[in-house]
């Protein structure tokens, strides 16, 4: 099984469409995850930069669109509705799939439900592929809590991104071995940044005293690895996914970040090459 390794859009926000896609090429990616900015012209320019990369690069380049509503004051029927728009928008570009922010974790079980359903629609009708990101404030922020969800839904496809059970439990999960096994068989991409009990993200992952949350980290996505292998998929894809500020700490008064973002990404992904 393959391993295809994708850069994040988030921390290029600077960054025309051409000037990060032809970094995402050069630095040996084969693909990219991005939450559009609400600017026409830099979609155009990226799905026509898009085309010229599977023309002339890379035919298989995959292109993950997220849907990340912004916190709004509203009903859950003035939530779908956003919802609906901005994911019918999406489907319209043609991702590989949409990595999608779904529900609000005060939301009621059934409320989430239907917000889950609305998106199972959207993916038949479109034939676009929606999986969940695990995500603080969202349906999927709570390990227990999640696996009514995949009860309900038990085909549900899921991104893994477990700084957020570890932030919501305040733990490592050492206590939860079970229950993480149980969603793993249901996760279809990964988001390789390492978090800590009380912040999704540790300054760099390399310092040796972190060393025992790469770790574990490590272990968490190989079991997953082992899981896709076993149900024969044609391969999985990572992100390496540490994010700048408020995720990556600043200095006091200078506000300097503790590390380069764009150079721990980089960092990560040829560690995973080299040791998954």
């Amino acid at each position: 099984m393959k391993i295809k390794f994708l850069c994040t859009y988030w921390g290029s926000e600077n960054l025309t469409a051409k000037q990060f896609l032809d970094s995402v090429i050069q630095n040996g990616y084969e693909g990219v995850e991005i939450n559009f900015p609400e600017e026409d012209s830099f979609i155009e320019e990226f799905l026509s930069e898009l085309k010229i990369i599977r023309e002339t690069k890379n035919t298989d380049f995959i292109f993950i669109a997220q849907q990340v509503l912004p916190n709004k004051a509203e009903t859950v029927e003035e939530y779908c509705v956003r919802l609906q728009q901005r994911l019918e928008f999406l489907t319209k570009l043609k991702p590989n799939f949409i990595n999608s922010h779904t529900g609000k974790d005060f939301f009621e079980f059934s409320e989430n439900c239907k917000i889950i359903e609305l998106t199972e629609q959207i993916a038949r009708e479109s034939g676009i592929p929606i999986w969940h990101e695990i995500h603080r404030g969202r349906f999927s922020f709570h390990l227990k809590t999640l696996h009514k969800y995949l009860d309900i839904f038990p085909k549900m496809k899921l991104i893994a991104d477990f700084s957020h059970f570890c932030v919501v439990s305040e733990s490592n999960l050492e206590d939860q071995k079970e229950l993480l096994e149980r969603v793993l068989p249901n996760i279809k991409h990964i988001h390789a940044r390492v978090g800590l009990e009380q912040s999704p993200q540790v300054n760099n992952p390399f310092a040796p005293e972190w060393e025992n949350y790469l770790n574990r980290y490590m272990n968490w996505w190989k079991r997953i690895i082992e899981i896709k292998s076993n149900q024969n998929a044609e391969y999985i894809s990572i992100t390496p996914e540490f994010g700048p500020f408020p995720y990556m700490p600043q200095e006091p008064f200078t506000l300097k970040p503790l590390s380069n973002q764009w150079e721990v990404n980089l960092e990560m992904k040829n560690y995973l090459q080299q040791n998954l």
